[in-house]
C-alpha cells in the first residue's frame, strides 16, 4: 500500500476524550474526513447534512499522496482504499483531433521518468463513488451520527458562552464548541468569517460524465478502443487514462473494468451551473464541443459521448475566486474547511487533496490545545494552511494553461510537457505530522503578533523559498488574455 508512509499508527482508541463538541455541516469529502479524524482525536462529533442522504455519484477526481497518509490510522479504511485504487494503469496522450502523439506507457514508468518512485506516486486518480462509499462504511462503524434534511440557513457564535452554532431551514439550533462549515462554495458561514469572495466567470466549464462500460455495446469500433489496454505480449488487461490536449481545450477519459469515465473542457454554452446534480444531454455537447476549433475534436470522442445515457452528463460551470485568509469567525468558535474556504480548478489536482487535508490538520490542531484553547487551536490551523493552499490554487491555473496550451514540438520529444506539475512540497506533505511539529511555534507567533506573511520561523509546508506575495484572479486573467505565462513567484515551485 505506497500510500502509508511512515510513522506508528495510532488508531481509535489512541486519544483521550477531549471533551470538545464539534458540530460539522456538510458531508463531502472535508466533512468525512473531519468527522472521523475527531472522533479518533478524542473530540465529541455530530453532522449536519442537508440533502436527505449522502451523494455517492459522480466521476473521478485526483487524490494526493499527503491526503492519504492519515489511512495509515485507519486499517479498514486503507485496505477498502488499495481495493478499489487502480493499479498498473497505463496513460496516453492525443491531439485533440484524434493523433496519438504519446503512445501507451505505464504510469509507472512516466513517474520514473519525471524522476519519482513509482511505489511511491504523487496521487491517484480515484472513483467519487467507490471513495464516498468507504468514508460512509467508515462513519458507520464509528456510529457518527447524522442529521438529514438540515439545510444550514445561518451561523453564530457566542464569544463570552466559547460557543458556536448554527440555525437550520426549519428553525431549528444547534450548538458547539467549534462549528466546521464544511457545507461548500458559497458557504452560508462565510459571512460570519468575513471571507465572502465574489466569483468570477471565468467562460469554461466541464462536462464530465461516468457511467457502466456496457453501454458500449452498442458500437463494437468504440468498445474496443475505448477498451483496458492489454500490454504487449499478453496478459490481463489493464486500466488506461486516455488524454486529449487541444488548443484551449483539453479532455480525458478512464476506462475501468466496469466502468466507463470521461471530462471535457470548454467554453460556456449557457446550459451549464456550479452544481454537481446539474445534467444535459449528448446532442447539447455534441452541437457545441467543436466552437472555436479550427479542427473538430477526434470522432471517437464523439461517438462516446453519443453513447453516454441520458441524466448523466455533468455541466459543471467554472468560477475563479480570489484566495482569503479570513477562514474562521471572529471568536474563533466557526471555521470554514475545504470549499468552503478556498475552491480549487479541477485541472489542479488539489481540491479533494487539500480538502482532507485541511480536516486532518484541523482535528490535531484542536487536540493538541484541548477544551481550554478552542479558539487558538483554530486560528493556529488557519495560518498552517492559507499560503499553503494559496500556493495550491495558484499551481492549478498553471497546470490548466500546460494542459490547454501544450507545445507539441517539445511533447514529441519529451513526455513530461503535456503532464501537469506535481511538487513534492504538496504531496510529500504530511499535515498531521506538521500541525504537531509546529504547532508551538505558531501560537508563540500569533502571541507575539507576527503577522502570517512574516511568520518565516515557520518551516514552510509550501515552495521553499516562496515569500507570500497577495495576488488576484484578475491579474491572472489578463496574462492568460494576453498571452503570458502565468507567473508563480519565488521559491522552488518543481
Amino acid at each position: 500500500m505506497p500510500y502509508i508512509t511512515e510513522g506508528e499508527p495510532r488508531p481509535i482508541g489512541s486519544y483521550p476524550d477531549s471533551g470538545i463538541d464539534v458540530l460539522i455541516v456538510g458531508t463531502g469529502l472535508a466533512g468525512l474526513t473531519a468527522a472521523i479524524e475527531c472522533r479518533r482525536k478524542g473530540h465529541k462529533v455530530r453532522i449536519l447534512e442537508k440533502c436527505p442522504d449522502i451523494n455517492t455519484q459522480g466521476d473521478m477526481y485526483f487524490m494526493g499522496l499527503s491526503a492519504t497518509k492519515f489511512f495509515k490510522h485507519w486499517p479498514e479504511m486503507a485496505e477498502e482504499f488499495d481495493g478499489i485504487s487502480l493499479h498498473n494503469a497505463w496513460i496516453e496522450t492525443y491531439k485533440h483531433e484524434g493523433e496519438l502523439v504519446i503512445p501507451p506507457i505505464r504510469v509507472a514508468e512516466r513517474l520514473r521518468e519525471a524522476g519519482l518512485d513509482p511505489d511511491t506516486p504523487p496521487g491517484l486518480f480515484q472513483m467519487r463513488p467507490l471513495v464516498y462509499r468507504m468514508y460512509i462504511r467508515q462513519v458507520e462503524r464509528l456510529g457518527i451520527p447524522i442529521t438529514f434534511n438540515k439545510k444550514v440557513v445561518d451561523y453564530w457564535e457566542d464569544v463570552q458562552a466559547r460557543k458556536g452554532g448554527v440555525v437550520t431551514e426549519d428553525g431549528d439550533r444547534y450548538e458547539a464548541d467549534v462549528v466546521i462549515a464544511a457545507d461548500g462554495v458559497g458557504s452560508k458561514a462565510q459571512k460570519l468569517v468575513g471571507g465572502q469572495v465574489r466569483a468570477m466567470k471565468s467562460g469554461r466549464a466541464m462536462w464530465r460524465a461516468a457511467f457502466d462500460i456496457r453501454y458500449l455495446d452498442q458500437n463494437p469500433e468504440i468498445k474496443e478502443f475505448f477498451s483496458m489496454h492489454t500490454p504487449e505480449g499478453g496478459g490481463k488487461p489493464e486500466p488506461i487514462v486516455r488524454t486529449w490536449l487541444g488548443p484551449g481545450t483539453y479532455a480525458m477519459s478512464l476506462t475501468r473494468p466496469d466502468t466507463i469515465i470521461w471530462i471535457m473542457n470548454h467554453d460556456v454554452t449557457g446550459s451549464e451551473k456550479e452544481s454537481w446534480t446539474h445534467t444535459v444531454e449528448a446532442d447539447d455537447v455534441l452541437k457545441n464541443m467543436d466552437n472555436k476549433l479550427t479542427k473538430p475534436w477526434a470522432a471517437e470522442l464523439k461517438e462516446l459521448i453519443k453513447l453516454t445515457p441520458p441524466k448523466t452528463i455533468i455541466n459543471f460551470e467554472l468560477f475563479w475566486r480570489n484566495p482569503q485568509p479570513k477562514w474562521a469567525s471572529q471568536g474563533g468558535r466557526v471555521i470554514n474547511i475545504g470549499d468552503a474556504a478556498h475552491s480549487f480548478l479541477p485541472a489542479s489536482g488539489n481540491g479533494a487533496t487539500q480538502a482532507i487535508e485541511d480536516a486532518v490538520s484541523l482535528a490535531a490542531c484542536l487536540q493538541i490545545g484541548g477544551k481550554e484553547n478552542v479558539a487558538q487551536s483554530v486560528r493556529a490551523h488557519v495560518r498552517m494552511r492559507f499560503i499553503r493552499n494559496a500556493c495550491a490554487q495558484k499551481l492549478g491555473f498553471s497546470n490548466a494553461e500546460l494542459l490547454q496550451d501544450t507545445d507539441w514540438n517539445k511533447t514529441r520529444v519529451d513526455s513530461r510537457h503535456a503532464q501537469p506539475r506535481m511538487p513534492k512540497w504538496v504531496w510529500q506533505h504530511d499535515p498531521e505530522k506538521y500541525a504537531y511539529e509546529v504547532y508551538d511555534r505558531v501560537v508563540d507567533s500569533m502571541k507575539k503578533g507576527i503577522p502570517f506573511d512574516k511568520d518565516f520561523d515557520m518551516p514552510p509546508n509550501y515552495p521553499p523559498g516562496y515569500k507570500y506575495e497577495p495576488w488576484k484572479i484578475e491579474d491572472i486573467r489578463d496574462a492568460l488574455r494576453a498571452g503570458r505565462k502565468v507567473e508563480l513567484g519565488s521559491g522552488d515551485w518543481s
